[in-house]
């Protein structure tokens, strides 16, 4: 396994309960996602069940039942109704710290079995049985490699020597976790502007996740980052300068969202996987990136638990996975053009009256067409 990421994680789960003996493989020294928080819609927890960790993750979550969409004045476009997506789905969308999603996959496996501080400089496949992982102090052979070593995998990029890899999507993301409990009157909530967005996840602790997403030119930094936030969202409703103020400086992460605009062509190169960000990295309007890695872990123990050899339980693996997390990375985009990204003052008032008239199922219909997937049986 390449990346001890939330699909690295994850992958690595799945394979030794169906089996397989793991070795994850992360570069990074300290063994930790980075991230604010993370929302999991019912096939993210349907896959964390299948992989033995749903129980887990469902106790550290808070159930996001109330929320939706605002304008920056605070009036609604459309709201959300978690009891419904739980009577539809068995779960409403939890919302959790990045970093407690991260140690809860961790804390399942062997720590023997993770390695860090060390890097996958590449993966020569002479042996059509083997793969040879070539590390900096050695090297490591495999029946199977599992690269899930991010958006910008390296794996990928000597894969698919031709393939443009990911690419800036126009929009850039700055994000953090409140200091401190905040009082909040929504579990959820997303604010469109022209061309920004802001929104906030509520935890179980009380403390909140928030992100603010802007139209930018991709490499713009700030030396004061939440002041030219506090800036830019004075004006906009309550409780989004309350969640700024709640915040430290030093908390807010600044990340250029990137995508696989050009999907790939396959999944798998003889005995190498790609899962998660590195096969189908998409833009977050959907809440779905995790989602997708989680169903890729989980789909791909499945086909080696059941299929009569690797390379056989690779073909399905990207037969089942490809088409369907290319399809929701397209619908992303499609949702950020016409969400965050929109800023013409025109369309933004076209997009509005169209939300306020459409009838409050369509929201549930919406999530439905994404996060209604059943998992396979891993035991």
């Amino acid at each position: 396994m390449v990346g001890g990421g939330i699909g690295g994680l994850a992958a690595a789960l799945g394979l030794r309960l169906v089996g397989w003996e793991v070795t994850v493989v992360e570069r990074a020294r300290v063994l930790a996602d980075v991230g604010a928080g993370i929302s999991l819609h019912a096939n993210g927890i349907r896959a964390l069940d299948a992989l033995g960790v749903g129980e887990a993750v469902r106790a550290a979550s808070r159930p996001q039942y109330t929320g939706g969409t605002r304008t920056p004045g605070g009036g609604w476009l459309a709201r959300m109704d978690g009891a419904a997506l739980e009577r539809e789905l068995g779960t409403p969308i939890v919302g959790i710290p990045r970093a407690e999603l991260h140690r809860l996959l961790r804390a399942a496996l062997p720590a023997e079995c993770l390695v860090v501080g060390a890097e996958a400089a590449s993966a020569d496949r002479t042996d059509s049985g083997r793969v040879r992982l070539a590390l900096e102090d050695g090297v490591l052979e495999a029946d199977l490699v599992v690269a899930a070593d991010g958006v910008g995998s390296r794996l990928r990029a000597r894969l698919f020597p031709d393939h443009p890899g990911p690419v800036y999507s126009g929009s850039t993301v700055l994000r953090a976790i409140t200091g401190r409990p905040v009082a909040l009157d929504t579990d959820f909530a997303l604010t469109w502007g022209q061309g920004a967005e802001f929104g906030h996840i509520a935890f179980a602790d009380n403390r909140a996740e928030w992100h603010a997403v802007l139209n930018s030119p991709p490499g713009v930094r700030h030396a004061d980052a939440l002041a030219v936030l506090r800036q830019r969202f004075a004006a906009w409703h309550d409780p989004i300068p309350g969640l700024l103020e709640a915040t430290r400086p030093d908390a807010v992460l600044h990340h250029d969202i990137h995508e696989l605009a050009t999907p790939l062509p396959t999944f798998t190169v003889g005995r190498i996987a790609l899962l998660g960000d590195a096969a189908h990295a998409m833009t977050p309007n959907l809440g779905q990136g995790a989602c997708q890695a989680l169903e890729d872990a989980a789909t791909l123990a499945a086909a080696l638990a059941t299929e009569l050899t690797v390379e056989s339980a690779l073909a399905r693996y990207d037969a089942e996975r490809r088409p369907r997390s290319q399809s929701v990375a397209r619908a992303a985009r499609q949702a950020g053009h016409m969400g965050q990204q929109l800023s013409h003052p025109l369309a933004v008032a076209v997009r509005n009256t169209a939300l306020r008239l459409a009838p409050s199922r369509a929201t549930v219909r919406a999530v439905l067409r994404h996060a209604d997937w059943t998992a396979p049986s891993l035991s």
